[in-house]
């Protein structure tokens, strides 16, 4: 198994490159949330807003447990 993480993964990402994701992540996120508020509740457009919302609420908040958030002590919970 260590041998596929090897292959897969280049842990060449610097702490810059994760603060960076995380600002854009969170920009996107209060795009969608805002559109959110704009259109039709449940309308297609809603759900598909609502949909990557949720997404990049887990997107955030895993970016802030690896870059040690104190308030993120599991991301998937």
């Amino acid at each position: 198994m260590a041998e596929l993480f090897e292959e897969n993964y280049t842990y060449s990402r610097t702490w810059d490159d994760i603060e960076t994701m995380l600002d854009k992540a969170e920009r996107k996120l209060n795009f969608h949330k805002s559109k959110m508020s704009e259109v039709r509740i449940k309308s297609k457009s809603w759900v598909v807003h609502a949909r990557n919302y949720k997404a990049l609420e887990g997107v955030v908040k895993t970016l802030k447990w690896t870059l040690g958030d104190r308030d993120i002590q599991d991301p998937l919970n």
